[in-house]
């Protein structure tokens, strides 16, 4: 049977109920396989190989810049009140550089979930087709 890597637990079942020899479902999987991808435009292999989102330093900087440019100039203001400008903005920067990578953090987690969303439902899409192909060969799909 066509199994491979993360694909390997989605990938249906195929009983062959008219009697196929192994090798017969072997190379009926096989052609549904490649009838499956052509017409779905989906490879498996390639959805498994997918690099995930970027993540990591680079990413999600511009949320704790921006964080720290309003915590700056909210702290500012709050300082000139107070009395010193420079060390409300300086608190607000801090606070708003943690307020910026906490956003950050959120944005890469829904990318991530939306990306996994994604895979799952390409490989719906090509799991239905193989499994129709399978059945029009005289298999019982699970």
């Amino acid at each position: 049977m066509l199994l491979f890597a993360s694909a390997a637990q989605a990938t249906p079942i195929a009983y062959p109920s008219k009697g196929q020899s192994a090798q017969q479902q072997q190379s009926d999987e096989s052609a549904c396989y490649s009838w499956a991808k052509q017409n779905t435009g989906i490879d498996p292999q390639q959805v498994a190989t997918q690099p995930p989102p970027p993540s990591g330093p680079a990413v999600g900087g511009g949320e704790r810049v921006q964080g720290a440019a309003r915590g700056a100039a909210g702290g500012a203001v709050i300082g000139a009140i107070t009395g010193d400008a420079g060390k409300g903005a300086a608190v607000g920067a801090a606070a708003g550089t943690m307020v910026g990578g906490s956003r950050a953090r959120q944005n890469r987690r829904a990318q991530q979930a939306n990306s996994q969303a994604q895979t799952q439902g390409a490989m719906d899409t090509f799991n239905r087709a193989f499994a129709a192909c399978m059945q029009g060969r005289g298999y019982t799909v699970q």
